[in-house]
């Protein structure tokens, strides 16, 4: 994978640098094997532009929808399929409620009166580092 000029693999170390201050910290990851002089520069240029990067899903808002915004085009000739609504594990529902409370508050969705439609959700745990 690159990333900003430099190859990364699995095995790399990677350095964390605090472009935030002492009460909230902004962590972000570099190559460890830089040289000194180079995590220096690098240091710099990312806490000059910090302002650029979205830390929270509410720094997102203000890029233009155009950009951000997902149509799911479907097929009108297609009758839609009804599915029975079924109970989730109670540790994946309030996983997903939290979820989905983050993304109502950034304005990312939007709360509908009236379904519809809809589709299960599929939860799928994040496997273990090893």
């Amino acid at each position: 994978m690159q990333i900003v000029g430099w190859m990364f693999t699995e095995d790399e170390q990677l350095m964390k640098l605090n472009l935030g201050i002492n009460g909230k910290p902004h962590m972000v990851k570099i190559n460890a094997q830089l040289e000194t002089s180079k995590v220096l520069e690098v240091e710099q240029l990312l806490k000059e532009f910090k302002d650029v990067f979205a830390w929270t899903y509410k720094d997102l808002k203000g890029i233009p929808p155009e950009l951000t915004q997902h149509i799911i085009e479907l097929d009108t000739t297609i009758p839609s399929t009804h599915q029975a609504k079924y109970r989730l594990n109670p540790n994946y529902a309030t996983t997903i409620k939290q979820d989905i409370d983050k993304l109502l508050t950034a304005g990312f969705i939007e709360y509908v009166e009236e379904v519809t439609w809809l589709s299960p959700i599929v939860v799928v745990p994040k496997k273990m580092a090893s």
